[in-house]
């Protein structure tokens, strides 16, 4: 099985240690994502406004690689504070608003990759099944 790097437009470019996500195994394990606008290469303002935005950059990291949030399995929050927890929470159940919400652990770090960011999230999600082609037995 090889592993597939995966880069989307739509989400900031990766810096030249890591993949945006990779592909393996019917899986995409995607690296952290900041609260970054793609466009703009600024920071959201606020925990709320990071994790929105931090939630869009794995959604177009994920559907580059021919999967949806919906399928994410598993998320992993780092806060720089365990203040951001309840917009943090607002953000989230706001973008997984299902009733199969994905696997989550959130902790407090003492600092995040950029100045100024107080969110940035991981996850881990499946690629969709293909179907078995059907047979007929004649």
């Amino acid at each position: 099985m090889s592993r597939t790097p995966v880069l989307s437009k739509e989400a900031p470019a990766p810096s030249p240690h890591l993949s945006q996500a990779i592909v393996y195994n019917g899986m995409v394990y995607c690296s952290g994502a900041l609260g970054i606008h793609p466009q703009t290469r600024k920071l959201a303002g606020g925990a709320y406004e990071q994790t929105k935005q931090a939630l869009k950059n794995l959604d177009a990291i994920l559907r580059e690689a021919g999967t949806q949030s919906t399928n994410t399995v598993k998320t992993t929050i780092f806060l720089s504070s365990m203040e951001h927890y309840a917009e943090v929470n607002k953000a989230y159940l706001e973008f997984f608003s299902g009733d199969a919400k994905p696997s989550r652990t959130c902790v407090a770090v003492a600092q995040l990759p950029l100045a100024g960011a107080d969110v940035e999230i991981e996850a881990i999600a499946g690629l969709p099944q293909t179907p078995a082609p059907k047979t007929s037995h004649l």
